[in-house]
């Protein structure tokens, strides 16, 4: 047996020489790379539309979302490994439109967990094979103690499938990873069957931004969905006139609750006008002694109102639309409960 020549391993080692690249080149590459990733994967959502459009997956889809809303209990959401991810954001989306969720790791559930699940859940599990062998004791459990199971799969003949009370048969579409191993167009079509199945829940319980803000208070969310009451200034803090008081007494009222502005009410409380820095500034160049004027004629009659329970959003958009500064919250005998100031709604995080 001939070895190596003497002194090969002092030799220089050489590669074959690769073409020269630039940062441009590379950067296009990446590009191309990404644009062949979102054409894969909007290949994959197509399919899946049309799936739904023809009919073949919508009477599963809507037994789906029957069984999930008809559940007294709470949705359990299983998946293992990228299809588990998938399921832990689809558990949180439910929880927070309304349909109490969670997940339940499959191997956990074997040693343990299984108690979490009780007569009146309902289960969703999502397997691109439908063969994940973690699955099979949730699975047995679902049967074993009748309750229904939710399979998301893209195998029709798979156990999970068969097993499944309902089986949303998604169409088998090419990953856009080039080894065609990774989990990226097959996730994707399970997050967006997902976010679907929970939109479709949301809508049949007539779930509305209110509702959504119960789950959602922090945040430039929160914000959002924040109602007057909890930002306007109230009681004592609102600037208020009687109709007839002296122009002295409002700009005495406004400068003291530094609000810009001073609601001004009729005899039995009603909202009848306000005065803000605006008006001033104008009737001052008019009026010889604005001091000894009367409110009712320097007010603006009739001011943008707004309901104390309407959203803080509304309000924003009232405001931004018509350029103004402050709003006038008042009840439904139309007297002023509250002040809101665009200042107040920024401080919160609106806008």
């Amino acid at each position: 047996m001939t070895g190596p020549a003497p002194g090969w391993y002092d030799r220089p080692m050489t590669a074959s020489p690769k073409p020269a690249t630039t940062g441009l080149d590379a950067a296009r590459s990446a590009t191309l790379s990404a644009l062949r990733t979102l054409e894969l994967e909007r290949i994959g959502i197509a399919a899946m539309e049309t799936a739904l459009a023809s009919g073949s997956l919508a009477a599963h889809f809507d037994a789906a979302v029957d069984l999930l809303r008809g559940a007294t209990g709470r949705i359990i959401v299983s998946g293992m490994g990228k299809s588990g991810h998938i399921g832990r954001k689809l558990a949180a989306t439910l929880a927070s439109t309304g349909a109490p969720a969670y997940f339940v790791h499959p191997a956990e559930a074997s040693h343990g967990d299984l108690g979490m699940i009780q007569s009146g859940d309902a289960i969703l599990c999502l397997s691109w094979s439908g063969e994940t062998a973690e699955l099979a004791d949730i699975i047995t459990y679902s049967r074993r103690f009748d309750i229904g199971l939710v399979a998301i799969t893209a195998n029709a003949d798979s156990t999970l499938a068969r097993e499944a009370d309902v089986a949303l048969v998604l169409p088998k579409a090419e990953e856009a990873c080039p080894n065609g191993l990774a989990p990226t167009t097959s996730t994707t079509m399970q997050l967006v069957i997902g976010d679907a199945l929970a939109v479709a829940l949301l809508e049949a319980r007539g779930f509305t931004a209110r509702d959504f803000r119960q789950f959602h208070p922090g945040g430039k969310l929160g914000a959002r969905l924040s109602f007057v009451r909890d930002v306007m200034h109230k009681e004592d803090a609102i600037p208020l006139v009687v109709s007839g008081a002296l122009m002295e007494t409002a700009i005495l009222e406004m400068t003291g609750k530094r609000l810009g502005c001073v609601c001004v009410a009729d005899g039995a409380g009603r909202l009848i006008g306000i005065v803000t820095d605006g008006d001033l500034r104008r009737h001052m160049k008019a009026s010889g002694d604005l001091m000894a004027e009367r409110v009712d004629d320097v007010m603006t009659p009739s001011p943008m109102t707004i309901a104390p329970d309407a959203l803080a959003a509304e309000a924003l958009a009232m405001l931004t639309s018509r350029k103004r500064s402050v709003l006038i919250a008042v009840d439904a005998a139309r007297k002023p409960v509250g002040v809101i100031h665009l200042h107040d709604l920024y401080q919160i995080g609106l806008a």
